[in-house]
């Protein structure tokens, strides 16, 4: 999968898990890029890479409950099959990082912050 694709899947993880859970999968923020919400210690983590397979994505999955594990699974079910570009629009159209990125027009590079606040209320109020 794109590395593209892999943050936006990430950032809908993050988010509904704060929405039904109140909880974060992981402690790691997502700012406000351009291309959408993106999680800088992932992206140094793909950095250079356009593409992502199982063997390059670390972590240890045995490490999530079952209501993360169900919550990806939902993730995926439902945005799976997006395209990249898709992800990207529809995170576009969201309040967290239309929130986070304020006034500034989508080409100009922002490190602002999509508070996990903003993210569980948000998910929560769909």
């Amino acid at each position: 999968m794109s590395t593209w694709k892999l943050q936006k899947l990430c950032y809908y993880s993050q988010a509904w898990a704060l929405a039904w859970t109140e909880k974060p999968i992981f402690n790691e923020d997502f700012e406000a890029w351009s291309n959408g919400p993106v999680c800088p210690v992932l992206f140094q983590e793909h950095k250079g890479k356009f593409s992502v397979s199982k063997g390059d994505i670390s972590g240890d999955s045995s490490c999530l409950t079952e209501d993360e594990k169900d919550t990806i699974n939902i993730v995926l079910k439902d945005y799976g099959n997006m395209e990249p570009y898709d992800l990207r629009e529809l995170s576009h159209s969201e309040a967290p990082w239309k929130d986070a990125r304020g006034d500034l027009p989508e080409s100009v590079r922002s490190d602002e912050v999509i508070t996990k606040e903003a993210m569980g209320e948000y998910y929560e109020s769909l």
